[in-house]
């Protein structure tokens, strides 16, 4: 595998889902910018305390094991991804505060348009990042970014629900559920793999008999299909 991550910093290597191998491959060979880049804008209403905000993304970068991956090939050629044991944050604060009021949504635009843009190395964990902009003394908007092959549209706002209970806990998870390995889930695919072709893909398709922790708590914000931006306006 390229670069160097020291046997300290490793947590564990695991294979892709096949949904990720396609994204993987696509993120390696495609020119331009990566269209499986996503992200999520929310206004946010009311006090904030943009440290425990802070705490909390970083527990849940903590919490998910799958969110401190990185995506490399063996030199063999085959992909895997490596879990590191802990990652920094990829947190950025944008104070707007200071430019005239008709100016500022334009500029939280461009910020986001920015975030997006950019892209992700696939083997630098983690693939998600947070933007948070201060628009007003009691108006601020969360920029979340995520390379899709991290997170998909089920699993976004079960995440979501938790990043925001973790703030409300100031980034304590003292008894919250644990979280189910991701790794489980690979191995019940693997298991669906291995089985007789007249059971193949029997489970329903709720993902009710599966390992997978994300199932989603409630409906996923609204999208723009030609963009993939979700947005909402939770008040805290």
């Amino acid at each position: 595998m390229g670069g160097r991550v020291t046997k300290s910093q490793l947590e564990d290597i695991l294979p892709l889902s096949p949904l990720q191998q396609g994204l993987f491959f696509h993120a390696l060979y495609d020119s331009g910018n990566d269209v499986y880049t996503a992200q999520v804008v929310f206004d946010l209403h009311g006090p904030l305390d943009a440290g425990a905000l802070r705490a909390a993304a970083a527990t849940l970068l903590r919490r998910h094991a799958n969110l401190r991956s990185g995506f490399r090939q063996r030199k063999e050629g085959s992909p895997v991804q490596v879990v590191h044991r802990a990652v920094k944050v990829p947190w950025r604060d944008a104070d707007l505060t200071g430019l005239p009021e008709d100016e500022r949504e334009a500029e939280a635009a461009r910020l986001a348009d920015a975030e997006r843009a950019r892209p992700f190395d696939m083997a630098k964990p983690p693939l998600l990042r947070f933007l948070l902009v201060r628009l007003a003394d009691d108006v601020h908007r969360m920029v979340f970014t995520n390379h899709h092959i991290l997170l998909d549209g089920w699993s976004t706002p079960v995440l979501q629900t938790e990043l925001f209970a973790l703030y409300l806990a100031n980034g304590d998870d003292t008894g919250m559920p644990r979280v189910a390995p991701y790794k489980n889930y690979l191995a019940w695919l693997a298991a669906q793999d291995r089985a007789p072709p007249r059971t193949r893909g029997a489970a329903p398709s709720t993902g009710s008999t599966s390992p997978r922790s994300s199932r989603p708590a409630r409906p996923s914000p609204a999208r723009n299909p030609s963009d993939g931006c979700g947005r909402a306006s939770p008040r805290i």
